[in-house]
């Protein structure tokens, strides 16, 4: 196998289209917001890309194996513009695979004609939070008034360290191709799945792409999360042992 494989499943047109990317990160913020949108909007599965760069393992559903891989999905909402929706259960594991890998990404995205890039992820606080901040890094002036007119803060030297990964390479691959892209960022503690703060991104980024959605089945994924948080600071207040696996248990 090559470093990059691709898999040509479908070729649908699409129309003044939108890259969005949800790979897996701190407090899976990306991934879940890339699923959620592909669980309720109507989708098409248009590409997978293979690597040797990703973990040498396959998943499993009801004893179906899958050869581990990113898949870009392409959405066609009632409103709104059209989306290319990048999720995959990995990301590359060096820095030539990360960079390969956003290539490959940014090649596809060209195949569709898209013309805007939005990287979906989390920043960590390190505590716990009550109210959830979207931070934004993008790469054209012009985009700040808009992003910050949606509710998107942008703070100086946030976040600490840069964005790592994909999600900053696109921004700085994008720019050299000169492909627009913007990184929405949702606060989260960086301990646990954090599906309030996935939600703060899509509200963000529905105002922004025009797209409408559903946020019942995301509301009781972060009840149940409220849930487990609660259990911790029980424990914690109590000087109580670590919680067990049992506790924690949680499908992002």
């Amino acid at each position: 196998m090559d470093e990059f494989d691709i898999e040509v499943l479908a070729d649908p047109e699409l129309a003044d289209p939108v890259l969005i990317e949800g790979l897996p990160g701190v407090g899976h913020v990306g991934k879940l917001a890339a699923e959620h949108l592909l669980e309720e909007l109507d989708s098409e599965l248009v590409r997978r890309v293979y690597s040797t760069h990703f973990p040498p393992q396959v998943t499993v559903d009801e004893g179906r194996a899958q050869l581990a891989c990113a898949e870009f999905h392409a959405v066609t909402p009632e409103n709104g513009r059209d989306m290319l929706v990048l999720s995959g259960d990995h990301q590359a594991q060096d820095g030539a695979g990360h960079y390969g890998l956003t290539d490959t990404i940014l090649d596809i995205g060209e195949e569709f004609g898209v013309e805007e890039i939005f990287a979906l992820g989390g920043v960590p606080t390190g505590e716990l939070i009550e109210e959830y901040d979207v931070l934004g890094a993008t790469t054209t002036d012009e985009a700040i008034e808009t992003l910050e007119d949606a509710g998107v803060v942008f703070r100086e030297d946030e976040p600490a360290g840069g964005i790592v990964g994909v999600s900053g390479l696109l921004l700085g691959l994008g720019e050299r191709r000169g492909v627009p892209a913007t990184c929405l960022m949702g606060e989260t503690s960086g301990y646990l799945v954090d599906p309030k703060s996935a939600r703060a991104v899509l509200k963000i980024l529905e105002e922004v792409v025009g797209f409408e959605v559903d946020y019942e089945s995301l509301e009781e994924r972060a009840d149940e999360m409220e849930e487990v948080v609660r259990k911790i600071q029980e424990m914690e207040q109590q000087n109580a042992p670590s919680p067990t696996d049992e506790d924690l248990r949680y499908i992002g």
